[in-house]
């Protein structure tokens, strides 16, 4: 199938040494004529093969997930409508297709899109292991803003629609050893958010009945951290209640891996309070 002419969707891709994933990435996206990598300071041939295939590159030293993002929203685009994908992400031309009819006929009150998430590993989907298969990565930036440094949410001031056709994303891609790096970071700063209270009075209703998706997530994700035994909790929630056993051993590794990770973060927070506690010599 052809791409469609005169797509008016801009693209911003975000990265920091993705010379692996970042051709495969920008090779599903070559129907926009703009294409916008925001390089973390990569020393890697990232930028130059971003060049090579045509997009406008900008480099930024990182500072947080949510500021990062923020900063790529910030950035002329083209088009009012813009698609954000990470390099390790595929757009299929279904997607594509769906995208041109959506930003033709979207009412003035939408201003972003929600699509779900494919995410592969063994070759396999993890179709019923997935934690949040739904995102919104198709927006109008004047009306989105992300918050939250880490596992970051969108902000979304206007209406969204849902897509129906999903996008894939292939976390294990650069290896185990990269996931685990990346997830350990991430622990570390999961860890500071708790001990320094990022919702200090999480809402049950809004975890379970509120209207905005993000605000939502925020919410539960609060609630979980006071759970004991989290990551036993959420390797039976995994492979039980949302029948990850169905994926294979695929869907059983990557309950396990969450399990781990999830361990990490209670670790690290029993280690800053306890450090919290001791007097400073």
């Amino acid at each position: 199938m052809s791409a469609p002419a005169n797509l008016p969707v801009s693209v911003l891709v975000l990265t920091r040494n993705e010379e692996r994933d970042l051709p495969g990435c920008l090779a599903t996206v070559a129907w926009s004529d703009d294409v916008h990598v925001l390089d973390s300071l990569s020393d890697d041939r990232t930028v130059a093969l971003a060049q090579a295939a045509g997009a406008t590159v900008t480099q930024r030293a990182f500072t947080g997930y949510a500021s990062q993002r923020n900063a790529g929203l910030a950035l002329p685009f083209k088009h009012r409508w813009v698609l954000i994908l990470d390099a390790d992400e595929r757009l299929p031309e279904a997607l594509r297709d769906e995208i041109g009819r959506f930003v033709q006929r979207a009412p003035a009150g939408v201003v972003a899109a929600r699509m779900r998430r494919r995410d592969i590993w063994w070759g396999r989907w993890l179709r019923h292991s997935q934690i949040s298969p739904f995102y919104v990565r198709l927006v109008r930036p004047p009306h989105v803003r992300y918050e939250r440094e880490i596992n970051e949410v969108l902000q979304v001031d206007g209406g969204i629609e849902d897509l129906q056709a999903p996008f894939d994303h292939y976390p294990f891609s650069k290896g185990l050893d990269h996931w685990l790096h990346k997830h350990n970071q991430y622990s570390r700063m999961e860890a500071d958010l708790i001990v320094q209270g990022a919702i200090a009075r999480p809402s049950w209703r809004i975890a379970l009945f509120g209207a905005d998706f993000n605000q939502r997530r925020v919410h539960q994700k609060a609630l979980f951290y006071r759970l004991p035994a989290r990551p036993l909790v959420k390797l039976l929630y995994m492979l039980l209640w949302r029948r990850g056993l169905l994926d294979g051993m695929a869907g059983v590794r990557y309950a396990l891996l969450q399990c781990i990770y999830e361990y990490f973060i209670v670790l690290k927070v029993k280690e800053r309070e306890a450090a919290a506690r001791e007097p400073r010599p």
